[in-house]
């Protein structure tokens, strides 16, 4: 048996894993109402062989929207879509958590209601950032996100409670666990990082106060969860959508402890050179992640079996989230104990489409 590391079981808070190779999070566009259907249950039911599958990003709330064809949990038809998905992982002795989603200032006046701007910390638009619209016409692309306007004081509260009800629907559904998106320069990456947060009230200016927002999200989570269900997907260092950032590995510290006060089962790293940039986490890095978190850790960038197999046996890793391959390969897990050559994806396919390059990857059992 090859990569007997990565075949290990784990335990993320009160779920026990039976390996170690987690689905990571990926954005397919598959879902032109917004609502899971068939095409999903059997996309994620394939690959319930996963130690964890965590969705794809979720929207919350009409106004968290910034691509379109992408799923929401803000209605009884979303909730219900997501059940039959669940009940299709669970059919196959997966088990599977929700990715709550709020894009913030990534995103337009033509995805959002009734054209209003979207929201974010500051109105500061992200210099280069594009989401994802539907043109007059009916075709789809992307486009130069708005320019935003800044959430008031008092309607930070409201957005915590989006964040409340969508896990809410989320345990309703079935899903074993929670995970809050807090990485990829969406919102609350945005309130937590310097260049796009400059308010003066107390979600603005200090560290403390800049990761003030981000961690009554992950209470108001834990009050319908629990702790020991609930993660969170941090990306320090990363810039994209021209988020910047002067203090990534002072607020990573201090989330770190803050969230290992709490008791939350997992922290999820999605590593800066995903988004095709040159810097590289260090050792010494995730060293102090691991010192001051003591739940799970979790790292996603670029990982293959040998390289996963390397940070879990050093110790700083619980786990690796894998994407692309995952795309490719409905049966990662078993390939990795077999020591199989794996599929290799199809960026043409990743965004948009239907059954073509999202459940046609053939298992190793189709080639055989």
């Amino acid at each position: 048996m090859a990569h007997e590391t990565l075949l290990q079981p784990v335990n993320l808070g009160s779920l026990t894993l039976p390996n170690r190779i987690l689905m990571a999070p990926l954005t397919r566009a598959r879902t032109p109402d917004s609502v899971p259907g068939a095409l999903q249950q059997t996309y994620y039911g394939q690959r319930a062989g996963a130690g964890l599958i965590i969705s794809e990003a979720t929207n919350i709330s009409p106004t968290a929207r910034g691509y379109v064809y992408t799923p929401g949990i803000w209605t009884d038809e979303q909730e219900a879509g997501w059940k039959g998905v669940v009940d299709a992982v669970h059919a196959k002795g997966g088990r599977m958590a929700l990715q709550l989603w709020h894009v913030g200032r990534v995103s337009h006046e033509m995805v959002q209601p009734d054209g209003q701007p979207p929201v974010a910390p500051s109105a500061l638009k992200g210099e280069g950032a594009q989401c994802f619209v539907e043109f007059d016409d009916g075709s789809a692309g992307r486009h130069p996100t708005s320019t935003p306007r800044a959430l008031e004081t008092e309607e930070i509260a409201e957005v915590v409670d989006d964040y409340r009800q969508a896990a809410v629907r989320a345990k309703r559904a079935g899903f074993d666990m929670i995970e809050v998106h807090a990485a990829n320069a969406y919102l609350l990456n945005q309130f937590l990082a310097t260049g796009s947060n400059q308010r003066t009230d107390r979600y603005g200016g200090s560290l403390e106060n800049r990761a003030r927002f981000p961690l009554e999200v992950v209470d108001a989570v834990m009050e319908v969860f629990g702790a020991d269900r609930v993660g969170v997907r941090l990306s320090p260092f990363i810039e994209i959508f021209g988020l910047t950032d002067d203090e990534p590995e002072a607020m990573a510290f201090y989330l770190a402890g803050q969230l290992s006060e709490r008791g939350i089962a997992y922290l999820h790293i999605n590593e800066p050179n995903w988004a095709g940039g040159d810097i590289t986490l260090t050792d010494d890095f995730r060293r102090g992640l691991r010192e001051r978190f003591t739940g799970s850790l979790i790292f996603c960038g670029f990982y293959d079996a040998e390289r996963s197999e390397r940070i879990i046996d050093a110790g700083i890793a619980d786990a690796v989230a894998i994407g692309r391959s995952y795309i490719a390969n409905p049966d990662l897990v078993e390939r990795f104990r077999q020591g199989a050559a794996l599929n290799e994806p199809d960026p043409d396919t990743f965004y948009g489409g239907s059954a073509e390059g999202y459940t046609d990857y053939p298992f190793m059992t189709d080639l055989s």
